[in-house]
C-alpha cells in the first residue's frame, strides 16, 4: 500500500473524530478489521489492517470504550500481509481476510473457536487445525447480485458495507468465472432493451437482482432474474442469449418480487425455460435443489464436513437409527444412509422435505424417511415418525445442523431424557456451539475434539463440528 505523506498531527489526548494516528496493529477480529491501542487505551478498529501492521488511520467515530479508524497508509507491513488477492473494491465488505496469508486466516478461525468454547468455561475442550481443502478462490456456487444502472449504464455487484450502494464486482474473486460472465451479458440486455432497475428508495423500477446457482459436481447452471414485476422485456432474445453464450445453463427462471423489503427473492418463481430445480453430485448422491432451498454455497469443502460427520456419527459396520434435525434436502443424511439401518430426517420447512424424498427416490435409498417438524417443539417433534412407525423411536445416533442461533435449550434436554448415546452437531455458530455444548455437558454428555472446517475461505465465518457422547 503506498504511503500518503506524513502526518504531523500528535496524539492530543483526548481522542476526536477526523485526527489521524500512528497505530501498531496487535489483532484481527473475525470482520476483518485490525484492532491497536490508543494513548488512552481504548481499542481501535481499522479495516484493512492486519495483525503486525503499523499503519497510518484516520478516526472515523469515536466511541465510549472503543474507536473505528479509516486506513490511511501501511508504513510497516505486517509479515503475514499479502496483497493482490482480489482486484475488486475493498468496500464490497465480502472477502475480509483478502490481505491476510491464508495460513494465518486458518490460525484465526481456530483461535476464534477455542475463544469461543473458553468464553463459556469450556477450557479443557480440544480444538483442532482448521481444516480445508485448500482452495480459496471460486468456490462459492450461490450468488445474488444487486443491480442498478444510471446514464453511464448498468452494473451488478454487492452493497457496499452498511450501505445499499451497489459497489460493481464483476470480477469478485470467490465466485467462479462465469458467474461475472453472466453478470456483465445480463446487464448488456437490459441496457441495451432499456430495462430500468429498482431504486429502493422509489420502489420503482424492474430489475432488482440476478440470483445465480451453480452445481460444481454436475457443471449445471442456473440464472434468474428477480423482478418487481411479473415480466421481463424480450423474454426470447434472453432466453435465447443466454442459451447461446452459456451452453452449461440447464434452468432460467424468474423471480417475482414486488415487495418493499431487503430480502432478495420472493415466493413466486415462473419457469422461462429449462427445469424449475437444479441438480448436483454431492459425497457420490444426486441432488435436486429447488431455487430456493438451502445448499451449502462450497462444494468441496461441504463433502470434507460431510466426510468428517460421517466418521464421528458411524459406531460400527453397520449402525442403527440416525435421526438428522434440520435436515433440509436431506443432504447430510442422505449421504450417510448406507452407514445405517435406518435414516428418519425431519426439516420444519414442507417443500424442503419434499425435496428430501425426491432426493432418497432419486439415489434408489430405500431406508429413509423424512417428516415436516419444528426442532423448536421438542415433545411434538418426533410424534409423526413414531405415528408411522407404530412405536418410540430410539435413535442411536443424532445429527444436528441448526441454524446460526443454534439449539432451544427444550431440544437438547428432549435428546439427554431420551438418553440419545451419540449427537453429532454441526454448526456454523461457533458462539452458539459453545453454548450448546456446556448445556449438553451438565447433561452428562461428554465433549470430543472440536473441528473447525473452512467452508467460507476469504471471509470470517467459519463451520465446526463436533461429536458429544452420553457419559
Amino acid at each position: 500500500m503506498s504511503d500518503k505523506g506524513a502526518f504531523s498531527t500528535p496524539f492530543g489526548g483526548i481522542l476526536q473524530k477526523g485526527q489521524r494516528i500512528s497505530l501498531e496493529v496487535h489483532d484481527l477480529n473475525n470482520l476483518g478489521c485490525g484492532v491497536g491501542r490508543a494513548p488512552d487505551g481504548r481499542a481501535v478498529f481499522v479495516a484493512g489492517a492486519v495483525a503486525g501492521d503499523t499503519v497510518e488511520a484516520e478516526i472515523i467515530k469515536v466511541n465510549k470504550s472503543y474507536a473505528v479508524a479509516r486506513l490511511l497508509a501501511v508504513t510497516v507491513p505486517s509479515p503475514h500481509r499479502e496483497e493482490g488477492f482480489c482486484a475488486m473494491p475493498l468496500s464490497c465488505g465480502g472477502c475480509v481476510y483478502r490481505h491476510l496469508s491464508y495460513e494465518k486466516e486458518l490460525a484465526l478461525k481456530r483461535e476464534y473457536v477455542m475463544h469461543c468454547f473458553r468464553k463459556v468455561g469450556l477450557l479443557d475442550v480440544e480444538v483442532e487445525p482448521t481444516r480445508t481443502t485448500g482452495e480459496v478462490r471460486g468456490y462459492r456456487n450461490k450468488a445474488e447480485y444487486p443491480v442498478t444502472g444510471s446514464e453511464k449504464g448498468v452494473w451488478g455487484g454487492f452493497y457496499a458495507q452498511k450501505t445499499h450502494r451497489v459497489v460493481r464486482a464483476d470480477g469478485c474473486s470467490l465466485q467462479p468465472a462465469v458467474f461475472g460472465e453472466i453478470l456483465r451479458t445480463v446487464c448488456g440486455f437490459l441496457q441495451e432493451n432499456s430495462v430500468s432497475t429498482y431504486d429502493e428508495t422509489t420502489g420503482k423500477g424492474l430489475f432488482r437482482h440476478l440470483y445465480l446457482r451453480e452445481g460444481r459436481g454436475s457443471g449445471e447452471l442456473m440464472v434468474c432474474p428477480v423482478l418487481n414485476g411479473d415480466a421481463l422485456p424480450n423474454e426470447a432474445a434472453f432466453i435465447a442469449l443466454l442459451r447461446e453464450k452459456f451452453p452449461r445453463v440447464t434452468s432460467i427462471l424468474l423471480n417475482v418480487n414486488k415487495k418493499a423489503t431487503n430480502v432478495v427473492l420472493g415466493r413466486e418463481y415462473r419457469t422461462l425455460w429449462g427445469k424449475p430445480y437444479l441438480e448436483d453430485i454431492l459425497c457420490g448422491k444426486r441432488f435436486r435443489i429447488a431455487p430456493g432451498a438451502f445448499y451449502q454455497v462450497n462444494h468441496d469443502a461441504a463433502e470434507l464436513l460431510y466426510g468428517l460427520a460421517a466418521e464421528r456419527a458411524r459406531t460400527g459396520a453397520k449402525n442403527g437409527l440416525l435421526l438428522d434435525l434440520y435436515c433440509g434436502a436431506g443432504t447430510i443424511g442422505l449421504s450417510m444412509a448406507e452407514h445405517f439401518q435406518e435414516v428418519i430426517g425431519i426439516e420444519i420447512v414442507p417443500e424442503a422435505v419434499e425435496s428430501a424424498r425426491v432426493n432418497m427416490a432419486l439415489n434408489g435409498i430405500e431406508n429413509a424417511s423424512f417428516y415436516c417438524g419444528d426442532a423448536a417443539n421438542a415433545e411434538g417433534l418426533l410424534a409423526p415418525a413414531e405415528a408411522a412407525r407404530g412405536a418410540r423411536l430410539q435413535p442411536d445416533v443424532v445429527i444436528l445442523d441448526p441454524p446460526r442461533k443454534g439449539c432451544d435449550r427444550m431440544l437438547l434436554e428432549f435428546l439427554a431424557a431420551r438418553t440419545v448415546p451419540r449427537i453429532v452437531y454441526v454448526s456454523c455458530g461457533p458462539d452458539t456451539l459453545a453454548r450448546d455444548c456446556a448445556i449438553l455437558r451438565d447433561l452428562g454428555y461428554e465433549i470430543g475434539a472440536v473441528t473447525p472446517v473452512d467452508l467460507f475461505p476469504r471471509t470470517g465465518h467459519v463451520e465446526t463440528i463436533v461429536c458429544l457422547r452420553k457419559q
